[in-house]
Protein backbone atom coordinates (compact mmCIF):
# COMPACT_ATOMS: atom_id res chain seq x y z
CA UNK A 1 0.00 0.00 0.00
CA UNK A 2 2.64 2.36 0.67
CA UNK A 3 4.35 2.14 -2.74
CA UNK A 4 1.70 2.34 -4.56
CA UNK A 5 0.79 6.07 -2.35
CA UNK A 6 4.34 7.08 -3.49
CA UNK A 7 4.30 6.35 -7.09
CA UNK A 8 0.73 8.09 -7.12
CA UNK A 9 2.70 10.65 -6.03
CA UNK A 10 5.66 10.83 -8.54
CA UNK A 11 3.59 9.58 -11.55
CA UNK A 12 1.55 13.01 -10.48
CA UNK A 13 4.50 15.24 -10.42
CA UNK A 14 6.98 13.55 -13.27
CA UNK A 15 4.81 11.24 -14.82
CA UNK A 16 4.22 7.29 -15.80
CA UNK A 17 7.60 6.55 -16.75
CA UNK A 18 9.30 8.11 -13.27
CA UNK A 19 7.04 5.19 -11.58
CA UNK A 20 9.87 2.77 -10.69
CA UNK A 21 11.71 5.74 -8.57
CA UNK A 22 9.35 5.49 -5.97
CA UNK A 23 10.00 1.85 -5.03
CA UNK A 24 14.43 2.51 -5.28
CA UNK A 25 13.87 5.18 -3.27
CA UNK A 26 12.22 3.53 -0.61
CA UNK A 27 15.02 2.21 0.66
CA UNK A 28 16.90 2.28 4.00
CA UNK A 29 19.90 3.41 2.72
CA UNK A 30 20.83 6.21 -0.12
CA UNK A 31 20.51 5.58 -3.68
CA UNK A 32 23.31 6.22 -6.20
CA UNK A 33 21.84 7.77 -9.22
CA UNK A 34 23.60 6.28 -11.58
CA UNK A 35 21.76 2.78 -10.67
CA UNK A 36 18.69 5.23 -10.41
CA UNK A 37 19.65 5.74 -14.13
CA UNK A 38 20.31 1.85 -14.86
CA UNK A 39 17.17 0.76 -13.19
CA UNK A 40 15.11 3.27 -15.27
CA UNK A 41 17.13 2.92 -18.62
CA UNK A 42 17.24 6.62 -18.98
CA UNK A 43 20.49 8.32 -19.18
CA UNK A 44 21.91 10.60 -15.78
CA UNK A 45 20.70 13.53 -17.55
CA UNK A 46 17.28 12.29 -17.57
CA UNK A 47 17.64 10.85 -13.71
CA UNK A 48 18.72 13.93 -12.62
CA UNK A 49 15.85 15.77 -13.80
CA UNK A 50 13.29 13.54 -12.13
CA UNK A 51 15.13 13.83 -8.99
CA UNK A 52 15.61 17.40 -8.90
CA UNK A 53 11.51 17.71 -9.71
CA UNK A 54 10.94 15.73 -7.18
CA UNK A 55 13.35 17.75 -4.72
CA UNK A 56 11.79 20.92 -5.42
CA UNK A 57 8.80 19.52 -4.10
CA UNK A 58 10.74 18.41 -0.91
CA UNK A 59 9.69 14.69 -1.46
CA UNK A 60 13.69 13.53 -1.95
CA UNK A 61 17.18 13.95 0.15
CA UNK A 62 20.48 13.67 -0.89
CA UNK A 63 23.89 13.20 0.03
CA UNK A 64 26.87 13.27 -2.36
CA UNK A 65 30.21 11.47 -2.10
CA UNK A 66 33.75 12.18 -3.54
CA UNK A 67 35.27 9.91 -5.65
CA UNK A 68 38.75 9.43 -4.51
CA UNK A 69 39.76 8.31 -8.08
CA UNK A 70 37.75 10.90 -10.52
CA UNK A 71 37.54 13.39 -8.14
CA UNK A 72 34.13 14.31 -8.97
CA UNK A 73 31.05 14.39 -6.54
CA UNK A 74 28.22 11.48 -7.09
CA UNK A 75 24.66 11.80 -5.19
CA UNK A 76 23.20 9.73 -3.68
CA UNK A 77 19.11 9.76 -2.85
CA UNK A 78 16.59 8.78 -0.93
CA UNK A 79 12.68 9.22 -0.66
CA UNK A 80 11.18 11.29 2.47
CA UNK A 81 8.40 8.80 3.12
CA UNK A 82 6.73 10.81 5.48
CA UNK A 83 6.86 14.39 3.54
CA UNK A 84 5.55 12.56 0.39
CA UNK A 85 2.64 10.94 2.06
CA UNK A 86 1.46 14.00 3.98
CA UNK A 87 1.72 15.53 0.26
CA UNK A 88 -0.37 13.06 -1.31
CA UNK A 89 -2.88 13.94 1.99
CA UNK A 90 -2.92 17.44 1.59
CA UNK A 91 -3.88 17.29 -2.31
CA UNK A 92 -6.24 14.55 -1.70
CA UNK A 93 -8.04 17.05 1.38
CA UNK A 94 -8.16 20.07 -1.27
CA UNK A 95 -9.94 17.15 -3.99
CA UNK A 96 -12.32 17.02 -1.16
CA UNK A 97 -13.12 20.18 -0.87
CA UNK A 98 -13.40 21.09 -3.98
CA UNK A 99 -16.03 18.05 -4.65
CA UNK A 100 -18.03 18.88 -1.35
CA UNK A 101 -18.10 22.73 -2.97
CA UNK A 102 -19.80 20.95 -6.23
CA UNK A 103 -22.12 18.86 -3.98
CA UNK A 104 -23.44 21.97 -2.40
CA UNK A 105 -23.71 24.40 -5.31
CA UNK A 106 -25.77 21.68 -6.78
CA UNK A 107 -27.78 20.86 -3.90
CA UNK A 108 -28.44 24.48 -3.69
CA UNK A 109 -28.98 25.95 -6.80
CA UNK A 110 -30.43 25.46 -10.61
CA UNK A 111 -28.29 24.65 -13.70
CA UNK A 112 -30.19 24.78 -17.14
CA UNK A 113 -28.88 22.77 -20.25
CA UNK A 114 -29.74 22.84 -24.18
CA UNK A 115 -29.97 19.11 -25.03
CA UNK A 116 -28.97 20.17 -28.81
CA UNK A 117 -25.48 21.86 -28.12
CA UNK A 118 -24.91 19.96 -24.55
CA UNK A 119 -24.06 23.38 -22.90
CA UNK A 120 -24.91 23.82 -19.36
CA UNK A 121 -26.01 27.38 -17.46
CA UNK A 122 -26.48 28.07 -14.45
CA UNK A 123 -29.49 29.54 -13.11
CA UNK A 124 -28.05 33.43 -13.90
CA UNK A 125 -26.82 33.09 -17.24
CA UNK A 126 -29.76 30.92 -17.99
CA UNK A 127 -31.89 33.75 -17.17
CA UNK A 128 -29.70 36.53 -18.78
CA UNK A 129 -30.39 34.60 -22.24
CA UNK A 130 -34.20 34.26 -21.60
CA UNK A 131 -33.63 30.34 -21.33
CA UNK A 132 -33.14 30.29 -25.42
CA UNK A 133 -29.74 28.68 -26.59
CA UNK A 134 -28.03 31.42 -28.74
CA UNK A 135 -26.50 29.23 -31.43
CA UNK A 136 -29.17 26.62 -32.32
CA UNK A 137 -32.46 28.64 -30.93
CA UNK A 138 -33.50 25.69 -28.62
CA UNK A 139 -35.20 26.41 -25.01
CA UNK A 140 -32.77 25.51 -21.72
CA UNK A 141 -34.40 22.37 -19.90
CA UNK A 142 -34.21 21.51 -16.21
CA UNK A 143 -30.60 19.68 -15.96
CA UNK A 144 -31.56 16.41 -13.16
CA UNK A 145 -28.38 16.79 -10.56
CA UNK A 146 -29.12 13.22 -9.10
CA UNK A 147 -26.84 11.85 -11.42
CA UNK A 148 -23.94 14.09 -10.91
CA UNK A 149 -24.49 14.22 -7.25
CA UNK A 150 -24.65 10.41 -6.90
CA UNK A 151 -21.25 10.29 -8.89
CA UNK A 152 -19.90 13.20 -6.26
CA UNK A 153 -20.61 11.06 -3.64
CA UNK A 154 -18.83 8.15 -4.87
CA UNK A 155 -15.81 10.06 -5.49
CA UNK A 156 -16.19 11.78 -2.05
CA UNK A 157 -16.11 7.92 0.10
CA UNK A 158 -13.08 6.86 -2.26
CA UNK A 159 -11.37 10.19 -0.94
CA UNK A 160 -12.07 9.69 1.97
CA UNK A 161 -10.74 6.10 2.05
CA UNK A 162 -7.82 6.96 0.73
CA UNK A 163 -6.97 9.50 3.35
CA UNK A 164 -8.23 7.17 5.99
CA UNK A 165 -5.47 4.42 4.55
CA UNK A 166 -2.47 7.41 4.45
CA UNK A 167 -3.25 8.36 8.03
CA UNK A 168 -2.59 4.83 9.09
CA UNK A 169 0.35 4.87 6.92
CA UNK A 170 1.36 8.14 8.10
CA UNK A 171 1.32 6.77 11.92
CA UNK A 172 3.00 3.87 10.95
CA UNK A 173 6.26 6.02 9.42
CA UNK A 174 6.38 8.44 12.43
CA UNK A 175 6.18 5.79 15.20
CA UNK A 176 9.30 4.45 12.67
CA UNK A 177 11.26 7.61 12.89
CA UNK A 178 10.71 8.20 16.54
CA UNK A 179 12.05 4.58 16.87
CA UNK A 180 15.16 5.79 14.96
CA UNK A 181 15.13 9.00 16.85
CA UNK A 182 15.11 7.70 20.28
CA UNK A 183 18.14 5.13 19.19
CA UNK A 184 20.24 7.63 17.75
CA UNK A 185 19.48 9.57 21.27
CA UNK A 186 20.23 6.12 23.32
CA UNK A 187 23.72 5.90 21.42
CA UNK A 188 24.44 9.10 21.97
CA UNK A 189 23.69 9.03 25.58
CA UNK A 190 25.54 6.26 25.70
CA UNK A 191 28.75 7.59 24.21
CA UNK A 192 28.45 11.04 26.57
CA UNK A 193 28.29 8.83 29.43
CA UNK A 194 31.65 6.62 28.24
CA UNK A 195 32.96 10.16 27.68
CA UNK A 196 32.24 11.32 30.93
CA UNK A 197 33.50 8.24 32.20
CA UNK A 198 36.93 8.77 30.40
CA UNK A 199 37.25 12.46 31.56
CA UNK A 200 36.28 11.43 35.24
CA UNK A 201 39.39 8.44 35.13
CA UNK A 202 41.76 10.76 33.35
CA UNK A 203 41.04 13.45 36.36
CA UNK A 204 41.95 10.40 39.05
CA UNK A 205 45.03 9.80 37.49
CA UNK A 206 46.04 13.33 37.11
CA UNK A 207 45.25 14.18 40.99
CA UNK A 208 46.89 10.76 41.90
CA UNK A 209 50.10 11.39 40.15
CA UNK A 210 49.40 15.40 41.28
CA UNK A 211 49.70 14.05 44.76
CA UNK A 212 52.59 11.54 44.88
CA UNK A 213 55.07 15.03 43.54
CA UNK A 214 53.66 16.98 46.45
CA UNK A 215 53.72 13.95 49.47
CA UNK A 216 55.79 15.48 52.10
CA UNK A 217 59.09 13.54 52.69
CA UNK A 218 59.58 11.37 55.92
CA UNK A 219 61.90 13.46 58.67
CA UNK A 220 64.54 11.11 59.69
CA UNK A 221 65.17 9.83 62.97
CA UNK A 222 68.33 12.30 64.18
CA UNK A 223 66.68 15.58 62.68
CA UNK A 224 63.94 14.84 65.17
CA UNK A 225 66.07 14.14 67.81
CA UNK A 226 68.27 17.55 67.34
CA UNK A 227 64.59 18.70 67.36
CA UNK A 228 63.37 17.46 70.86
CA UNK A 229 66.68 18.62 72.29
Amino acid sequence: MLNNFLKEVVVSLVGKTAEPVAELLNNKDYVNEFIIAKKLDVTINQTRNILYKLSDNGLVSSIRKKDRKKGWYTYFWKIEVLKTLLFLKEKLLNKKEQIEKQIQSRESKQFYVCERCAVEFNEENALLQNFTCQECGDIFTLKDNSKLLKEFSKNLIKIESQIKLIDEEIKKEEEKLDKQKQKILRKEQKLKEKERAKKKKQTALKKKKFQKKVKPKKISKKLKSAKKR
